[in-house]
């Protein structure tokens, strides 16, 4: 899903965004608006995460958005979790 189609479709996705994102406010998805780079600095703001990380946890969402069929799992947290795992088993 693109930035334009983010925008025309903001009301249905909108509920999806709240899931996905607990931490974002009513007034963050009032002033998102659909926009994603508004998404990605509310991600990065609510989350504390690098501009870096925000975006592409946004960006595995849009996809999925637009292929219900992708797994999320390879978002941020996910990655960051296989990091740690590897990193502990390079000292062996």
């Amino acid at each position: 899903m693109n930035s334009d189609q983010l925008e025309g479709k903001w009301k249905q996705v909108k509920g999806e965004v709240r899931e996905k994102w607990g931490k974002l406010t009513d007034d963050d998805i009032l002033v998102v608006g659909g926009r994603r780079d508004q998404l990605i600095g509310r991600v990065q703001e609510r989350y504390g995460m690098a501009k870096e990380a925000a975006t592409k946890e946004v960006d595995a969402f849009l996809k999925h958005l637009s292929d219900p069929g992708e797994d999320l799992t390879s978002s941020t947290a996910a990655s960051n979790d296989r990091a740690k795992v590897h990193s502990a088993g390079a000292g062996k």
